[in-house]
This record gives C-alpha cells, sequence and structure tokens, in this order.
C-alpha cells in the first residue's frame, strides 16, 4: 500500500478561482472566524465565572463551544493560508488529520446537540426530578460519551481510507478534504468504504436527529399545555434557538452526506459546505448569547466586575 502511494499532497481549488472575489472571501471568512472564536470563547468564559450559569444546559453548551471552535478551526485557517498565498495544496498527512477532525468533531458535536434536548425535555417535561436526574456525575458522562462516540464513529471509516493507495489524479474540487472528493481519488474499489461512510452518517446523524425530534415534540406538547401565555412564551424562546442551530447543521450535513450521489454533487454543495462550516458555528454564539436573557445579564455583570477591577488600579 505504501509503495503505491505516489501522491505526496493534494490540492484545493477553493470555492473561487475569480482572484477579485477571492480578496472579498478573505475578508469575509476572517471576519466571521474572528468572531466565532471570540463569541464561543465569551461562551466558555461566562458559563465558568458566573455561578448562577453552572447548570446542565450551560455545561453542554460550553462543551459546544469547545467543539465550534475546534471544528471551524480545522478547516478555515487553511483556507485563508490558501487563499492569501495563493497556494492551494495540502499535503497528504495534513489532508487526512483535516478530514479526521472534521468528522470526529462534527459527529461530536451532533451528540451533544441531542444531549441538550434530552436535558431540556427533562428540565420543561420533569422539572420536579430534573435536579436528581441531571446531576454532575450524569452530566459528565453524558459529555464524555458524547466525545468517545464521535471518536468511535468516525474511527473505522477513517482507518479504511488512510490504508487506501492514492496514486492518479491529486485535485480535489473542494475547500477542504470532504470525504467524497477524497474517497474518489482512491486507486482502488472505494464501495466499501462509502457503504461505511453512509452507515456512520446514517447513524450519526438520523439517530441524534430522531432524539432531538422526540425530545422537542414532548416539550411543544408540555408548552402547549402551559396555562400562562407568559409562561409558554419564556418556555419556547427558551428552545427556539436550540432548534434554529439543530436545523441548520441537520439540513446541509444530511443533503451532503446521506442524499443520493446524483443530488448531494450538485454544484452548490460547496455552499452546504459552506453553510455548515462557517455559518452554523457563526450563529451558535450569537443565538446563545443575544437570545438569551440568563447570558445577556451574565454577560453585563461580568462587564460590570471588569470596569470596577480596572478602576481599582487607575
Amino acid at each position: 500500500m505504501a509503495n503505491r502511494t505516489i501522491i505526496r499532497e493534494f490540492i484545493l481549488l477553493g470555492l473561487t478561482d475569480n482572484n477579485q472575489f477571492e480578496v472579498g472571501l478573505f475578508l469575509l471568512l476572517s471576519g466571521i472566524y474572528l468572531l466565532t472564536l471570540i463569541g464561543n470563547m465569551l461562551i466558555i468564559i461566562i458559563t465558568l465565572l458566573n455561578a448562577q450559569l453552572h447548570s446542565p444546559m450551560y455545561f453542554f453548551l460550553r462543551h459546544v463551544a469547545w467543539v465550534e471552535i475546534g471544528y471551524m478551526s480545522t478547516i478555515i485557517p487553511k483556507a485563508l493560508a490558501n487563499i492569501a498565498t495563493g497556494s492551494k495544496s495540502i499535503s497528504l498527512v495534513g489532508c487526512f488529520i483535516q478530514f479526521f477532525l472534521y468528522f470526529v468533531l462534527g459527529t461530536t458535536e451532533f451528540l451533544l446537540v441531542a444531549a441538550m434536548s434530552v436535558d431540556r425535555y427533562i428540565a420543561i417535561c420533569n422539572p420536579l426530578h430534573y435536579s436528581t436526574i441531571m446531576n454532575g456525575q450524569i452530566c459528565s458522562l453524558l459529555v464524555l460519551s458524547c466525545w468517545a462516540g464521535g471518536l468511535s464513529l468516525i474511527l473505522v471509516p477513517s482507518t479504511v481510507l488512510f490504508q487506501m493507495p492514492f496514486c492518479g489524479p491529486n485535485i480535489i474540487n473542494h475547500f477542504f478534504c470532504d470525504s467524497g472528493p477524497l474517497i474518489k481519488l482512491a486507486c482502488v474499489d472505494t464501495r466499501l468504504l462509502e457503504l461505511i461512510c453512509f452507515v456512520t452518517a446514517t447513524l450519526s446523524l438520523l439517530g441524534t436527529l430522531s432524539v432531538n425530534i422526540v425530545s422537542y415534540v414532548k416539550i411543544i406538547c408540555t408548552i402547549l399545555h402551559i396555562p400562562s401565555a407568559t409562561g409558554r412564551k419564556k418556555t419556547f424562546s427558551t428552545c427556539a434557538s436550540h432548534i434554529t442551530v439543530v436545523s441548520i447543521g441537520y439540513s446541509s450535513c444530511i443533503f451532503m452526506y446521506i442524499m443520493p450521489k446524483g443530488t448531494s454533487e450538485l454544484d452548490f454543495g460547496k455552499i452546504l459546505a459552506l453553510l455548515n462550516t462557517v455559518v452554523a458555528p457563526f450563529l451558535v454564539p450569537f443565538i446563545y448569547c443575544l437570545r438569551n436573557r440568563e447570558m445577556q445579564g451574565a454577560l453585563r455583570a461580568e462587564l460590570r466586575q471588569w470596569i470596577g477591577f480596572c478602576k481599582k488600579f487607575r
């Protein structure tokens, strides 16, 4: 296998070959990436420092923020470097690492989102038993299971792919090492690997999506039975942001990795990938912070405390 692996690097064609458009794209992606890093770091810092946010929901959200930082950092810095330098190459090892981290972090995020939906279900539908069920030990075990599950699901297809020889064309019509374009370049029969990837995607996406759907159907039914209109509005607003993030992530990934090949390989496949790797992570801190009164209050409290601390040393 090693002797047949002639290719040592791949060429990523990127999002466009228009140089003028690439300048604007570079500025846009850089701004979104920076804002996403700042927003997710704020989530992590605030949920750690503010005692009022030491609840299971924000515990899961903090891990989602970590995943979003790693997930976006796996793709965007390399894409920005290629645009800035004009070099579109990525080494074979670098491509494999990008592939592995992208899918491990993406799968882990879907598992975490499913865990968050279960947490919201218990909090809204079984509030009297919430603190007993969702204790610190259970939350830590759930998060650990999500990370282990993400790694386990991607380990088999990654191992099979990394052992395949690449001795033909080395051009990837994408802006990162996605599974579909990369598998096409292997010099052997890839039907078994494609089947493994399809089963893995189905389990990770449709499996966690079913958990989300069941949880939120029950949550909505419970909300509709709340007698107070104010109570219904407050409870639903807590879940609306979660549903928004879930919808964007699942719709793009299902189209890219589960839909038939003839559909998923349309020209706007890159746009869907951009939606999944850039837009969805960018929305997470804004949706969870700007639409969440507890996060807003905690942020204002931390800012006041920081300003007061700075004034003492003037």
